[in-house]
């Protein structure tokens, strides 16, 4: 039976704890980005000729700023660092599809909760680094303290969506290439694993665009700001 699902990978196993390929291959992943990040920042030069790394970092760091820029109608600096990282964390995990026996990450529960999590704490940290306090949590009670409640549940029920939409789409990629293998197991699982690699990509991009949106939406100040952000479609 072919194994869809990395947690149900068990590596090691001692008491309550427990090693799986989830663990495993998030490790990796993290161990390859600050790999490339550490190679790239090294003999960084500001006049030509750069070198590849160097051009390859700045044109993935300038695409990532402008999209930033666009969608929040502000400098980018301020949420490059999350935003980023969350987009590079899961293009990586889904170009690693290309090696035999990987599965991403992402493709399980744990990591993809676990992504939307830290959106869900980063939501009222930039709000609360803009706003101040008061002015932040004020906006739970608006138009009314009855609100509150409802404004809460919004919280968690939107932590949840992007949990569930990031696992859903990471883990029918592998549960359809996993049912193309057994059906036909040469050449079109391999295909499959590029088509997916795509869709990670996209992926990748929607949960990080998000996550920008969101961060922004909890940092605004002004109406008119919130109703810009709220007609920006994804």
């Amino acid at each position: 039976m072919v194994q869809i699902n990395p947690d149900e990978i068990i590596y090691w196993k001692w008491g309550a704890s427990s090693l799986n390929e989830t663990i495993v291959t998030t490790w990796i992943v993290m161990a390859l980005l600050i790999s490339l990040a550490w190679l790239s920042t090294r003999q960084l030069s500001i006049d030509p000729p750069f070198s590849r790394r160097q051009a390859l970092m700045e044109t993935i760091i300038g695409y990532m700023r402008s999209e930033i820029a666009e969608i929040a109608s502000r400098a980018s600096e301020r949420y490059i660092p999350f935003s980023g990282t969350l987009f590079l964390f899961i293009s990586v995990s889904s170009l690693l599809a290309i090696v035999p026996g990987y599965r991403s990450p992402a493709s399980s529960l744990s990591t993809t909760l676990a992504l939307a999590i830290c959106v869900f704490f980063a939501v009222p940290l930039y709000g609360i680094a803009e706003q101040g306090a008061a002015d932040y949590f004020k906006r739970y009670i608006q138009p009314s303290v009855l609100m509150l409640p409802f404004n809460i549940i919004g919280e968690f029920s939107r932590t949840m969506a992007m949990a569930l939409r990031l696992f859903g789409n990471m883990m029918s990629q592998n549960l359809l290439v996993a049912v193309l293998f057994s059906i036909v197991p040469l050449f079109l699982p391999v295909v499959m694993n590029l088509f997916g690699m795509l869709i990670g990509q996209v992926q990748a991009y929607i949960f990080a665009v998000l996550a920008t949106v969101y961060i922004v939406s909890g940092s605004s100040t002004g109406d008119k700001e919130k109703e810009k952000l709220s007609t920006r479609g994804v």
